[in-house]
Order: C-alpha cells, then structure tokens, then sequence
C-alpha cells in the first residue's frame, strides 16, 4: 500500500478538514511555526500508536473530536480472516468514492483520556438490513440472514463473509453512501488486524537531535550488529563459557580440598555453584574518523548526514523485521547545518531514495537553499492564517511565485546561456556527464560548476528551475536548445528547433543523432543497475528494455507482457527505469565510455560550443 493522503481534522492547527496529498517525493514548505511538523506528528501517531491529549485538539475552535485519517492506494487485495476464509475490500464495501483505502483514526478530546476509535471512509451500503455487517457476531449474521430471507444456496453458514455477502445480495438494490464504518469489533477489527500488516513503515527523523553517536538512531543499529555478531558466535562462546567454568570449578575444588584439612566438616557443608550464565551484550560501540576524531568531535553538517545514515539503515532493517512491503521516511529539514553544496548531494540522495517503488519520502523545509532543488511538482505550501489556523495546498504558479519571493529564492544573474530540455531527467545527465568530462579535459564546461549557465527543463523541473525559467526569459539571454530525436520523421521537435535555430540572437538548437539521451550511455555503465545486461544502439529504447529487464529480475508474479498492456503502470517501470539510467549509469560513465559511444564528438562539441558563448 502507498499512502496517497493525509487527512487532518481539529487537530492542533489544523482546524477544518484538510487534505494533503502525497507523492514518492513530497516537500512541505512553509515559515517556521506554520504547522509542518504537526503533519509529521500525525503521521507518527497514526501509524505507531501515539496517544492524543486534551491540548492537541484546535485551540481556534470548539469542536473536540481529532481525526488523523490516512488515504492508501490498494490493489482488490484479499483479507485473510481466518485460515479458511478471505474476501477483498470492494466485496466488503471498504473503499471510498475514488476506489482507496481511507482509515480514519478518532479521539474525543472532552474526555480526560481520550480513547481511539477506528473508521473506515468508504461507499458503505445504508440499507436498514444491511449497513452494520462488520460489526456482527457470526450468530448475529446468522439471524439477520433468516430475517432478511436470504438465499442459502451455495452460502457456507459457518463463514462470515459468505453470510454477509448473501444479506447482502437479499437487500439489493443497495444504497451505497460514504459513511464512517466502525472497524473496532469482530470481523471490522479482523480485517484491521490483517490491514495493519500491509501498513507501511512509517520513520520519522526529527530535526531537533543532538546528533551524537549516542543517540538511537546511531546505538540501535549498532547493538543489532553486536547482537547478531553474538548470536552468530553462540556456539563458540558457548565453548569458552564451558572452558570457564570448568577452570573456574577445578579451582573451587581445589580450594575446598584444602579447606578439608583446616575444617572437614564445613568443607563437606560447600560446593561450587555458579550465581548466574555469563553476558556477553557488555559492548559498547563508537565511531571515529581515519584521524581518529571521534564523530562527537566532529561539525554539527557531518554529524547529521552520518545519524541520517544510521536512520536509513535502522529504518531498513525494522521495514525487514516487520515484514513490511513499503516504508516512508519523514524526515524534517534535511538541509539543517549543510553547506550548499551538501544540501545538492542531500536533495539528490533523496531524489533517488523516492525512486525505489517501494519507499515514499517526506520532508520539510523552509530554507531557499534545500526549497530551491527539490521538484516543483512535489512542493505543498504550508500556511498559517489570520486567525492562527493552518492550511497546506499544492503549489500553483500563483504559489510557486509566493514561495520564492518567501523564501528569497531569486535567479543567479550571473548567467549568460539558458541550456533548455525536454525534462529533468536530461538536467540529470547533462550535469553528471559533463562533470566527469571536465576531469578528462578542463576546456569542456561542468554544469555542475558553472553558474554563467542555467539548465531549464522545458516539461517541470525544481523551484529555482522555474523561477529561472519565468524570470530570465525576459533579459533576453541567448537559448541552447538540446532535442531528443526519438524515432518520428520528421523529428517530433523539429519545428522548435528551427525556429530557435532563426531567432538570430546567438540562440541555437540541436536535435541528437541518437535516439534519446539514454542512448550515449555505455553498455558497462547500465550494468550499474543491478547487474542488467542489454545491448547498446542508437535506436534502441534503451529505458523500455531497462524496465523489461529490471522487472524480469525482480521475479514479480505478474508478467512483462501484463504490464505493458497497461499504460499506466507501464509508463511507471519505464519512468523509473529512465531516472536510475540518468543517475546511477550516468554516474559510471568516463570519458572513454563516451568516447566509444559518440565516436564523432558530438556531445562534447556541444559543451564545447556553449563554454565558447561565455565572457568571462
């Protein structure tokens, strides 16, 4: 399951009801005190049993009853029961008007303790015979199926579900309404208890640590180490305590013989014996630096990254203890004590995290630093009102420009040469590529480096690319154009590029040879991704045979040809696929790779065309 919402209700700030959408990659902007981390918080006490108290219901209204509801993307999954039994949550009316799981969790804040109860939103039938199904006994069932004359053929009375099913059936035409269903007792709790399996692992890694190699995160993961270092030397260990023993014992007697010839009888009166089994989890672990620095010696930048490190590994290895599918990784202000230049690795790190199919991140900031590289589609601005109340929403063009006028993200005006792309992906490429080139030649220019140019996505990008595109259009700064040609004739971008080709303002656009940017990738470095092997030509769809092949290592039950007869979730492997191809292949190219690749130097003469546009 993949959390596609929140949901808040009078819970602290968070007056009405709010809904936030998430992504793979969310980012909450917003000023301190806006109600960012109140949304981590719920997302904590929902999906690790936190308690509410009285204060944590809206201080601007008076209403009193909490809600923190939590809005999951879910396949017709079947609900084991019982070890007999299974159903599904549209067979069970579970599922809200958009065809999603959406469980809200409530607390009545006038009680001194306020208790949890359990609903799921969902299109849930109302008929008089038929709307409390789940919250029956099996005897319960069996009586209302007599009452509502329900047809016995077929229907197993010794099954809940099938007995629902067939009351049911006796009450058709049924009038499904969205309503709160109780999920607290007898097959409700049930399908719960089976839901709660499937949960993802929610971690959340706060921003107000000290950051020490004391703290859980570091300790945790380190004693688990120790632990299974001892489990695995049981028998050895088991070994020398024997030996230990039997010294210790030989002493003893010993001694006791000895004792015989001051005091027979009181040496008759003793014997060895040992007060407890030995314990070998004493160890206590630390790390330092090749200097010997221990890290609470070191600056506050690296100790963070390296406790964000240990959060990852310990969230990983609680996600394989619970057997959990999905695992999302909240983490507050990221960019907290980095320098820019760690904040870009940092924002490329979680980029990558966010592409795992399986993990979900979620962070918040409010810096123009971290704000400005994250991805403007996965920006929510986080606002509070007038009257103390927050409210988050996703950003609009209205609210991008908001954001960073707020944050004072503004373009470099350094720059001279806008480098204009299909997508972000290309940004990846160009900026990893470029960089490797320029350790083989300092002539070529580094994307990465250069700040007299900027790199605009054409189809998104991230805030400052968006704030570069909206504003420095208009100082008429010369356009590098970099088309894909793809397999269309004529090419799908041939038209743009001529007309940027006759602007006569120094502009100038190129469509490559090959079919796209994938395509200038060696067939060494996209072994990168996880050992795939495919073939290397320029017409190739190198991200589609990526995709077939990653998909088919996987051992997925469902076969390559089921998923490219569906769009969607094909364009989703193929997607996926594209960004490993732009990172982590990219990352493994040298210039000899390129060289072998683009034999007639036509990337490289394309940086070299735009370094000999800049004035120093």
């Amino acid at each position: 399951m993949k959390l596609a919402a929140i949901v808040l209700e009078n819970f602290r700030g968070y007056r009405s009801r709010t809904r936030i959408e998430l992504a793979d990659l969310t980012a909450l902007i917003g000023k301190n005190d806006s109600g960012k981390s109140t949304i981590f918080e719920a997302l904590e006490i929902f999906f690790n049993d936190g308690k509410i108290e009285q204060s944590d219901s809206c201080a601007y209204g008076e209403e009193k009853k909490v809600r923190i509801g939590c809005v999951f993307k879910v396949k017709d999954m079947p609900i084991v029961i019982d070890a007999k039994a299974a159903t599904t949550l549209d067979a069970e009316h579970l599922l809200n008007r958009d065809g999603a799981l959406e469980i809200i969790k409530e607390w009545d804040t006038a009680n001194k303790a306020p208790r949890e109860r359990l609903y799921a939103v969902a299109l849930h039938p109302v008929n008089q015979g038929a709307k409390d199904l789940l919250t029956l006994k099996i005897s319960e069932l069996k009586d209302r199926f007599k009452e509502v004359g329900a047809n016995a053929n077929g229907v197993k009375l010794t099954t809940s579900w099938q007995i629902r099913n067939a009351i049911r059936a006796a009450c058709e035409p049924l009038e499904l309404v969205e309503s709160f269903v109780p999920l607290e007792k007898e097959d409700g709790k049930e399908i719960w208890d089976e839901l709660k399996k499937e949960l993802p692992l929610f971690a959340l890694f706060r921003s107000d640590r000290p950051s020490q190699d004391g703290d859980g995160e570091v300790q945790d993961p380190l004693k688990f180490a120790i632990s299974e270092a001892l489990r695995e030397l049981a028998p050895e260990l088991e070994r020398i305590t024997a030996a230990v023993r039997d010294r210790a014992t030989e002493v003893a007697e010993r001694t006791l013989e000895k004792l015989k010839e001051i005091d027979g009888n009181l040496a008759v009166e003793l014997k060895p014996f040992f007060k407890a089994d030995p314990k070998w989890d004493v160890f206590k672990i630390g790390l330092v630096g090749e200097s010997g620095i221990p890290i609470n010696k070191r600056g506050s930048g690296v100790r963070r990254l390296i406790l964000l490190s240990f959060f990852r590994a310990e969230a990983e290895r609680k996600r394989a203890q619970k057997k959990a599918v999905n695992v999302i990784y909240a983490i507050e202000e990221p960019e907290t004590s980095q320098h820019p230049l760690n904040q870009r690795l940092l924002v490329g790190a979680l980029k990558d995290l966010a592409s795992d199919e399986h993990v979900q991140v979620l962070v918040t900031s409010h810096t123009p630093g971290l704000a400005g590289l994250l991805p403007s589609e996965s920006l929510r601005r986080v606002r509070k009102a007038a009257d103390g109340t927050s409210t988050v929403a996703p950003c609009s063009e209205e609210d991008l420009a908001d954001i960073a006028g707020e944050l004072g993200i503004l373009p470099d005006r350094r720059v001279q040469v806008l480098v204009c792309v299909e997508g972000p992906n290309d940004i990846e490429f160009l900026e990893r590529i470029s960089s490797k080139l320029k350790l083989a030649d300092p002539e070529i220019i580094s994307f990465l480096s250069e700040h007299r140019v900027a790199l605009l996505p054409l189809g998104g990008g991230t805030l400052k690319h968006w704030v570069a595109k909206r504003y420095l259009r208009n100082l008429h700064i010369p356009e590098v154009h970099f088309y894909d040609r793809d397999d269309l004739v004529p090419p799908k971008y041939q038209e743009a590029c001529d007309a940027v080709n006759a602007l006569g303002d120094g502009s100038w656009a190129v469509i490559s040879s090959k079919r796209e940017m994938e395509n200038y990738l060696h067939r060494d470095a996209i072994s990168a991704l996880d050992g795939i092997d495919v073939p290397v030509a320029d017409d190739d769809d190198i991200p589609l045979m990526v995709a077939k092949a990653l998909h088919q290592r996987s051992e997925s039950e469902v076969s390559w040809d089921d998923v490219a007869r569906d769009d969607k979730k094909l364009a989703d492997k193929v997607g996926r696929a594209k960004k490993r191809l732009n990172t982590v292949a990219a990352d493994c190219m040298t210039f000899d790779m390129l060289k072998e690749r683009d034999p007639n130097d036509e990337f490289v003469g394309w940086l070299r065309r735009i370094s000999a546009m800049l004035v120093a």
